[in-house]
This record gives C-alpha cells, structure tokens and sequence, in this order.
C-alpha cells in the first residue's frame, strides 16, 4: 500500500497511521508493505520514522535523502524510491474503486499465481 504523492502532508501523519492500520487489521492473513510519500518534507520523513512508518518515499534533495537513509537505517525503516510505479493502481479517478481494485487483483494474483502459487505481493 502506498500513500498518494505528497500525502503526509496534506493528510496527517496520525490520519493516515490509523488509516493503514485500520486495512491490515481488516485483512490480518494479506501480507503488505506500506510506503509514505512524504514529498520533499525531510522533517516530516523523519517524524514518519520516529512513528513507525518503515518505508518512506522522499523526493527533495539527494544530500537530504542520504541523511534520511541514515536515519532511516538506525530505526528499522528504509527509503522507497519517490516516483510510484507505472504499475501501481491509482483509484484517484476512479468511478468504481471497488471494482477496480477487483480487476488489478485479478490481473495480478494470476500473474503470480503461476509464478509461486499465491496472488500475495509484499509491496
């Protein structure tokens, strides 16, 4: 799961803790990662590392980002890469988000079914 561009901004690191949370307890047997985009707000990154969040999405400056990483390193978290992949369901627009979402599941889960006989990705 990953959070829109700049989303621990305009959302609230607290709104969306309890947002992702809330999913994995409804899902408890899905394995998953969650990625915060942080945007370019070192020092909400490293508030979003401080409150557990362990993967951060950080765009600003390189020299900030291996700061971070050192950071990040000290307190079990890590960088994601900052750009979401071409990949990734976007709902943003989306006139059916549930429908969507059953449609890039489906998609995905018989990719990796053929692979390793699970429809579960970890990010």
């Amino acid at each position: 799961m990953r959070s829109a561009p700049g989303a621990a901004r305009y959302a609230g690191l607290a709104f969306l803790k309890a947002l992702f949370d809330g999913a994995a307890a409804a899902c408890p047997d899905a394995r998953h990662t969650v990625i915060l985009d942080c945007g370019n707000d070192a020092a909400l990154a490293h508030r979003a590392m401080v409150m557990g969040f362990r993967r951060i999405a950080f765009s600003g400056p390189r020299a900030m980002g291996g700061k971070l990483a050192q950071i990040a390193a000290k307190c079990g978290a890590r960088l994601a890469p900052a750009r979401t992949p071409a990949t990734a369901l976007d709902l943003l627009d989306s006139p059916d988000p549930a429908g969507a979402c059953t449609a890039y599941l489906e998609r995905r889960g018989g990719a990796k079914r053929g692979k390793r006989g699970s429809g579960r990705k970890s990010d």
